[in-house]
This record gives structure tokens, C-alpha cells and sequence, in this order.
């Protein structure tokens, strides 16, 4: 048990933080072939990969050993994941920057970082970036399968370590019951409430029906408190807001029997766009 979890009498392992259960339309086959692009540096490597992924006949998948290749499979909507190691390029910034851009040209590609080392660093600026989960080399290669087939499930995958790393870098943004030097809230109530509606795995669409507003009233709430509080993505949020503790009856984190940390689609979906301006 790692010093973070024996402080916050956290058992060590995976935790599922369960949002809210999926309907029968809402969760995806998990029968289906995934495709999967896998990037990594060595070549050899790479392509043993590919191979045993392929004699899984779950996973149809291919390698690409150039930063292009990467950019181009993802673009052309060939692949449903990827798989990018962090020695993929020549630096971490790289790969980290690699990770942003296929967030931004195919953000319906899951992406799992492969790293070589877990570290506070490695595992905050993965998620950061856009990954949905992170997996380390040492683990093992049906770990690994099950990982892809949670990901690709819509889930955000990471073990307790990782989560603590996550939280801890949350945590130094600012509390969400911080105050402002001035003596005003950094968040307004509504704003709070929606972050913790987010928290519990609610699409826009539901949280204006919760509370009675319309989605671009919803999508205005959230811009606001992604930038006030410094983070990019519901997944953040909804972590952001778990770190701080809401107060509520039911939390979000539960000991449950499934080995990951398991968002539903909605936390995981990229931030709202900016509002237009009003003319």
C-alpha cells in the first residue's frame, strides 16, 4: 500500500470511480473488433506488438513508426485507439505535444500512453494532454488487453498510484471552496453545482434538465469554470472536483470488483467549445 493511499485509507489496487451506470444504447460492444494503431520507436518492438495484439482476434492492429503515419491514421479515422509509447519521439515534450494533436484532429480516438516509467510527471501530462489511460512496460501483455478493451469501453484507465499523482495535481490548482484574495468565491454556487453534476457523469443535456436551464446556458457555466479553475477536460473536473470532496450522501469513488478507474463517456468527452460572442 503506497503512503497516499494509507492516508486517505484507500486500499491499494484499481479503483473504479463509477459515474453513473450506462443504459443498454449507451454502452458499446465490447464483441466488436477494435482497431488499434500502436506507435513505439523500435521498430521490431513495435511490429511484436502489432503481432500478438493481431493473435488476440480481438484487436485488428497496425504499426506506425513515424510521427506522420501517426497523424495520418488518426485523421483518416482508420483507428478507434492508439496506442503511443513515450519513447516514441526524441522527448517527452514531444510526446506530449503528439498526444494534444491527436486530441485535436481525431478527439474520437482513445488514446492509452505507454510509458517507461510511471512518475507524477509522466502520468499527470499523459492525462493532461488527452490520454485516457496510462499503462506502464512492466505490466503484462493481457493487462494490457484489457486495458485497450476498457478504454475503448469508454472508460479511463490507471491504477490507485496514478490516481493519487492525478489528484495530488488537481489539488494544487486551487480548492473549489477556495476564496479569492478579494473576499469573493473562485467559483459562483451554479458554477460548483454544475462541476459536481459533471463529477456524477451528466451530459450538458441532463444537467439543464436537472436544473432547468438551456445546454448553451450549460456550455457558458462550464467555459467559465474550466477557466477559472486552469483545467481542460471534464475527465479533470469531474477528478478535480472528487479531490476536494462535495459533501455528498453517495461519493463518487467506491471499492468495487473491476480493476480500473471507470468514467463514463460524458467525463470523458472533450471540453465545451468556446460561446460565440454575442453580436
Amino acid at each position: 500500500m503506497s503512503d497516499y493511499a494509507s492516508k486517505r485509507k484507500l486500499p491499494a489496487g484499481r479503483y473504479p470511480v463509477v459515474a453513473r451506470p450506462q443504459s443498454p444504447m449507451e454502452t458499446p460492444n465490447s464483441g466488436s473488433t477494435i482497431k488499434v494503431l500502436v506507435a513505439d520507436a523500435a521498430a521490431m518492438s513495435c511490429q511484436l506488438l502489432v503481432d500478438a495484439l493481431q493473435r488476440s482476434h480481438r484487436f485488428d492492429a497496425v504499426a506506425a513508426t513515424t510521427r506522420e503515419s501517426v497523424i495520418d491514421a488518426v485523421s483518416q479515422h482508420s483507428v478507434q485507439l492508439a496506442l503511443i509509447s513515450s519513447n516514441f519521439l526524441e522527448d517527452f515534450p514531444g510526446f506530449v505535444r503528439l498526444l494534444g494533436e491527436i486530441r485535436h484532429r481525431a478527439p474520437e480516438v482513445a488514446v492509452i500512453a505507454l510509458l517507461d516509467t510511471i512518475g507524477p510527471d509522466a502520468v499527470v501530462e499523459s492525462f493532461r494532454a488527452g490520454a485516457r489511460g496510462v499503462f506502464s512496460r512492466t505490466d503484462s501483455f493481457q493487462t494490457l488487453c484489457k486495458c485497450i478493451q476498457c478504454v475503448h469501453d469508454g472508460q479511463v484507465w490507471a491504477r490507485s498510484e496514478e490516481l493519487a499523482f492525478v489528484l495530488d495535481a488537481l489539488a494544487q490548482i486551487h480548492p473549489m471552496e477556495r476564496q479569492r484574495l478579494d473576499g469573493f468565491r473562485l467559483l459562483s454556487k451554479r458554477e460548483e453545482e454544475i462541476a459536481r453534476l459533471v463529477a456524477e457523469g451528466l451530459s450538458n443535456r441532463e444537467i439543464s434538465q436537472r436544473l432547468s436551464l438551456s445546454e448553451h446556458t450549460i456550455k457558458n457555466y462550464l467555459f467559465r469554470t474550466f477557466e477559472k479553475l486552469g483545467v481542460a477536460t471534464r475527465v479533470e473536473l469531474a477528478l478535480y472536483a472528487l479531490s476536494q470532496g462535495s459533501g455528498r450522501r453517495d461519493p463518487v469513488l467506491r471499492k468495487g470488483t473491476s480493476s480500473t478507474l471507470t468514467l463514463s463517456k460524458e467525463i470523458a468527452a472533450r471540453p465545451p467549445v468556446r460561446p460565440a460572442a454575442k453580436a
